[in-house]
């Protein structure tokens, strides 16, 4: 039961197991007792498993977020974690909500990417485990749809403060408003410190509208300079009367307007820098400042803040000033500088349209001046999620100069690395648009954004879309920059990857081999940009039957990156390891596939993490392998446990999710648990045609899985039905002798047999070896299996002596196998029918 006296503040002292991101306490917080009483009293009513979120609503400068720091501070011991989140722009809100994860347990978001550690700390908190009692506070949530997808429906309490009013249509809400009197009084005068006669805190609050904010820069101001209620009172009319005479800051209490004017006057007669720097401040956005802005942007052509920047005694000075005078918080423990959007607001109104030009540009170009080099590398991404609050506020967009467009497409890449691709999505289409209209559509820096963009919307499976994206941008950069420039090389392997997701892989492949002869011409084969081509051409082979040389150039590639760690990165050199240790897998060598898995495994559970993407789909092909092999239990295992990961962080309709469920289908039919194995494929192969489309290839193969399930459990009608579909139709797409139509007709041919048409299994299953043995060589082992099972067939139609004929030939080339236990052997050794699935590799 919640407390609802202050006898709250007597409660034993019980620090909150996490507490991140709060604010410091306002040490001159005054009054509010019965709207913190109110508000503890409303989220006591939420229930148990779908509180209601509190909105703290009014106008800026009442104090909303104040109440809810003091909140936060108040009430802490009946909280495990307490979290801050920025939530006036959509971007900030996934990248703090991610960095819980490993509070609770969950991988990093350099693991996972931003938005699925964000959604998983989402589904954790509603879950309760391991806090149930936990507070979050998205501050400035300004539209409810911005943030709305973020917020748990749990046992915890969420509190939003916000100017808007519509939140009061999606929860409940508490109305904030300016101070009373009585507040007003006790807040002067402990802001002032020292003894002030109430009548003349009164007259001054009455003059101040009783607005806090206001009341805050007034009392440090006399504070600081030991005026006088009189004297403030008297400079306060006077600004009032000019603000009259002007009409200026019109959306903006009087009252606000003319306390910040005595206070920037005062100042820019003591020191004209620190207004310089405080309307600096003002086109930034209002979240923290890095304060190393100022520092590492000191050689940016910025001529207002030039000689502030070069003199470190002076912008520390000029800092000083403004945090002694309430204009701005400078927090040391972070290193940042904030401003209050009021105040930011009041800044900007104050200038002439070419001041607010100048100065916007001159935090452009500080902004594109202090951002660090590679936004691939991890340790660099800290840096980016500081900046990134304040492209959008300071109109980055609207800049022209090549490295502010840079840094702004830098930060859609670190969007994007970072697995924020909602966020990347939003940023590269505002650049887009507004580059297109200023600079035309063809500019470099829109083709060039619209290649990121590419990359966004494939990492958020929307493979349509970047396909007729990444189409239009080749072409067109071929036309402008030419052929062989890096960022038409660039864009030329974006296509081939939307070629694979499109399910062309012979249209991928053709690119891939272009564009590996021009990267060998011009760059050499050892750059990392030329093995980053190989590594897509080796996948490409792979996708075309071409396992042998999947193989080979796999090989190549990874001991080329194995021995220039300098230059490849950890994540990188994995998927090459795991792209050999696959391509030998599907040659037949199972044993050597998971020696490679497991070393690849190992690797990336040390290097990057036990949840990292890259990592799981590594454990996905190690389970295959061995299920291959013939350690079931152990595939089994693995497969269960990799499925789940993927499951949790990237959600059931990932494609990397759905390959996980159709893996741990295979390992459970294999394994004798035929129900669950249908129910899991079940689930998944109705996810392809949403994914990939009903024609792509992976759609097709994957239902043959489902067929196996059909006709083991009794159904061998429905399992022929299905096949001869999935035959048809991916000969028509792949060809009829690639890889994935042959494994579904070895599939058919075993439909055939159950439903007893020996005579036109034997014609499907003769067909289906003549092709595998040209295809994968004669002792492949999809080309045994296929022979066996024919076997089977020849002998019940009767053909007994080219039935032994073939046993014999069959069993010769499984001496070694069968010698070794593997599976394969086993069952043909038996006389039992092979089944033969299907698992999709990555694109």
């Amino acid at each position: 039961m919640v407390e609802l006296s202050h006898a709250a503040n007597t409660v034993p002292e019980r620090q909150p197991e996490v507490w991140e991101k709060v604010p410091p306490r306002n040490r001159n917080f005054t009054g509010r007792d019965d709207l913190l009483l109110r508000l503890r009293q409303g989220i006591s009513t939420v229930t148990a498993v779908v509180p209601q979120p509190q909105a703290l609503q009014g106008w800026g400068g009442v104090g909303k977020t104040h109440l809810a720091i003091e909140y936060a501070h108040r009430y802490r011991s009946h909280y495990d974690l307490v979290w801050w989140i920025p939530a006036d722009q959509r971007v900030l809100v996934p990248s703090a909500l991610a960095a819980m994860a490993p509070h609770l347990g969950l991988p990093p978001a350099s693991a996972t990417g931003v938005e699925e550690a964000a959604e998983a700390v989402r589904r954790m908190l509603q879950s309760g485990e391991p806090y149930r009692r936990w507070l979050l506070i998205f501050d400035n949530a300004e539209e409810p749809g911005q943030v709305e997808e973020f917020i748990p429906r749990g046992p915890g309490h969420v509190l939003i403060t916000s100017r808007n009013p519509k939140w009061e249509d999606h929860f409940e809400t508490l109305q904030v408003d300016v101070f009373t009197r009585a507040e007003s009084v006790a807040f002067l005068k402990k802001r002032l410190r020292r003894e002030v006669p109430d009548d003349d805190a009164s007259r001054l609050a009455e003059q101040l509208g009783d607005l806090p904010l206001a009341l805050e820069q007034a009392g440090a101001l006399q504070y600081e300079t030991g005026m006088s209620v009189d004297e403030y009172l008297e400079q306060l009319e006077e600004q009032a009367s000019r603000l009259l005479g002007v009409n200026r800051a019109p959306g903006y209490p009087l009252s606000m307007t003319a306390a910040w004017k005595v206070s920037v006057s005062l100042l820019e007669d003591r020191l004209p820098e620190a207004i310089t720097l405080l309307r600096c401040c003002a086109f930034f956005g209002p979240e923290p400042i890095p304060r190393d802005v100022f520092s590492r942007g000191n050689k940016s052509v910025v001529p207002r803040l030039g000689r502030i920047l070069a003199d470190p005694i002076l912008l520390a000075t000029a800092l000083s000033e403004l945090r002694r005078f309430a204009l701005a918080r400078i927090e040391p423990s972070t290193r940042t500088i904030q401003v209050h959007r009021l105040v930011q607001a009041l800044l900007r109104d104050d200038l002439t349209e070419e001041d607010q030009r100048e100065i916007r540009h001159e935090v452009h170009v500080l902004l594109a001046g202090t951002a660090p080099g590679n936004p691939d590398e991890a340790a660099k991404w800290r840096i980016f999620e500081e900046l990134v609050a304040h492209v959008t506020p300071s109109g980055l967009e609207e800049c022209a100069e090549p490295a502010v467009r840079k840094f702004a497409l830098d930060v859609a890449r670190y969007l994007y690395t970072s697995g924020n691709y909602q966020s990347a999505n939003s940023f590269l289409r505002s650049f887009i648009d507004r580059w297109s209209r200023v600079s035309g559509p063809r500019h470099p820096d829109v083709l060039v954004a619209r290649r990121h963009l590419g990359n966004v919307l494939r990492g958020l499976g929307q493979y349509t879309a970047a396909y007729e994206i990444d189409h239009r941008t080749l072409d067109e950069m071929r036309e402008t920059l030419g052929p062989e420039h890096d960022e038409t090389l660039l864009m030329t392997n974006g296509y081939g990857a939307s070629l694979r997701a499109r399910g062309d892989f012979i249209g991928a492949r053709k690119l891939d081999e272009g564009s590996r002869d021009v990267h060998l011409a011009g760059k050499g084969p050892t750059s990392p940009s030329t093995l980053r081509v190989l590594n897509n051409l080796a996948l490409d082979y792979a996708l075309t039957s071409d396992y042998t040389a999947a193989r080979i150039l796999h090989q190549e590639t990874f001991l080329e990156q194995s021995g220039a760690p300098e230059q490849v990165s950890r994540g990188s050199l994995l998927l090459s390891w795991n792209g050999l240790a696959r391509a030998v897998r599907l040659c037949g060598d199972y044993k050597e596939a998971c020696d490679l898995g497991e070393e690849a495994y190992a690797y990336g559970v040390q290097e990057l993490s036990l949840d990292h993407h890259y990592t799981l789909l590594t454990a996905k092909d190690l389970s295959i392998a061995k299920r291959r092999a013939g350690e079931i239990a152990e595939a089994l295992d693995l497969a269960r446990d990799t499925h789940l990961r993927l499951q949790r962080l990237f959600g059931d309709g990932h494609p990397d999710t759905m390959a996980a469920a159709i893996n741990l289908s295979n390992a459970l039919r294999t394994a004798g648990e035929l129900d669950e194995a249908f129910a899991t494929a079940d689930r998944a192969v109705a996810r392809y045609p949403k994914v990939f489309g009903a024609d792509h290839p992976y759609s097709l193969a994957c239902s043959g899985n489902l067929a196996i399930l059909h006709r083991l459990l009794g159904d061998a009608a429905t399992a022929r039905g299905l096949n001869e579909k999935a035959v048809n139709s991916l000969a028509a797409k792949v060809g009829p002798s690639h890889h994935y139509p042959l494994t579904c007709a070895v599939s058919l041919q075993s439909d055939l047999s159950a439903l007893g048409e020996a005579d036109r299994a034997c014609e499907i299953g003769k067909d289906t070896l003549g092709k595998l043995r040209k295809l994968f060589g004669e002792n492949h082992f999809l080309s045994l299996s296929c022979a066996a099972n024919l076997v089977l067939d020849l002998r019940a139609a009767g053909a007994k002596e080219e039935a032994e004929s073939l046993y014999e030939d069959t069993m010769r080339r499984y001496a070694r196998p069968l010698d070794a236990g593997h599976p394969d052997a086993l069952l043909a050794n038996a006389g039992k029918r092979i089944d033969c699935d299907f698992d999709p590799p990555p694109i």
